[in-house]
């Protein structure tokens, strides 16, 4: 695919913008965001299998003197690191007599339970039995048969993202009262980030989507071939990440949900071509009004092949946080965007 004008990478990874647009100046998306190409794309996700693996959180948080913990569509859950430095996961409830295990210390690879002293080291034990877990580099996995209710599958299916050892990658989790279609149905929806996130997208132009003119002839959506495992559907986006005044960083961005509660952007054309955002959702359970929460799990795993991305994989200490940040900006706001749609759809208000 010849990548256009606006998302060809130049000698430099920052661009001025010539004629920059002031926000209410801008092209309006509403009548190309239909409603049923997002409700559509979101169906298609949902009847994608998951193998009833749920994203519990970054590989980095597993380790030290205490358990990760996340509680799954009510369930609770605890990942921890053996003695040998394997993950071990598993019920979040002590069996002797319901102790929070989240709270109990990780002494030489074994979770001891801080009422009684109950010793786990990850093999089944008075009643506590083991979860399948994995670990993919960046993010930890548990699979939940019986709250998936899939076919279950020997590991989750995880996007293609460059090698951690190449890249730069930061997790940023929050919580929303909202349920996971909603997060999924936000990230299918591209047509509202130069709208609602000024700071950060400008000069947006979705130049291919489902059931619309602008994707190949096979229904795929440009600058995706179907090599990396994502569905043959997507969207794909011109964008410039805004930088500080008219500096911005152009890119070509596809967005694919490749499981029911995924989605990903890959930057396929630009500056950081192979770097992956990926998006996802796994419900924790109703809060104490009886409304869903889910967690948002997003990974950035950023990769440049420019002779300077040596300096900032070894920055990446530095780099993590300010990743989380911005990260946490866009989801202040998209989050509120999936509890709107949640609160419209459980009230009946929700058009459509």
């Amino acid at each position: 695919m010849k990548p256009e004008p606006s998302a060809r990478r130049g000698r430099y990874p920052l661009r001025l913008r010539r004629r920059p647009v002031p926000w209410d100046r801008q092209r309006p998306s509403w009548r190309e965001a239909r409603p049923a190409v997002i409700t559509a794309a979101l169906k298609r996700a949902q009847a994608r299998p998951s193998g009833n693996w749920y994203v519990v959180g970054a590989t980095r948080d597993v380790g030290g003197g205490r358990p990760l913990s996340r509680t799954v569509a009510g369930r609770e859950v605890v990942v921890w690191r053996n003695a040998e430095g394997g993950l071990v996961a598993g019920p979040g409830v002590c069996p002797h007599l319901g102790a929070p295990l989240a709270d109990s210390p990780v002494r030489c690879g074994t979770l001891v339970c801080h009422w009684h002293g109950l010793a786990l080291n990850g093999a089944p034990f008075a009643g506590w039995e083991p979860l399948p877990v994995h670990d993919d580099g960046v993010l930890v996995w548990v699979r939940l048969d019986d709250v998936g209710g899939e076919e279950p599958t020997p590991a989750p299916l995880v996007p293609a993202r460059p090698a951690v050892s190449e890249a730069v990658s930061a997790v940023y989790v929050g919580v929303g009262v909202c349920e996971p279609e909603d997060v999924v149905a936000n990230r299918l929806d591209p047509w509202h980030g130069a709208w609602f996130h000024p700071y950060s997208f400008v000069d947006l132009t979705v130049v291919g989507a489902p059931g619309r003119a602008g994707t190949d002839g096979d229904g795929r959506a440009p600058g995706t071939d179907g090599d990396d495992g994502a569905p043959d559907d997507g969207f794909a986006v011109d964008v410039s990440f805004k930088v500080a005044g008219r500096l911005v960083v152009p890119v070509r961005a596809v967005f694919t949900a490749p499981e029911p509660r995924t989605v990903v952007m890959h930057i396929t054309e630009g500056e950081g071509r192979g770097s992956v955002v990926e998006t996802h959702a796994t419900p924790l359970g109703p809060d104490e009004l009886g409304r869903p929460r889910t967690a948002v799990v997003e990974a950035v795993v950023a990769a440049s092949d420019r002779l300077g991305f040596a300096v900032a994989r070894r920055a990446a200490p530095l780099l993590r946080p300010l990743m989380r940040a911005a990260a946490g900006r866009l989801w202040r706001d998209d989050l509120a965007y999936a509890e709107r749609r949640w609160a419209l759809r459980s009230t009946g208000r929700f058009p459509g």
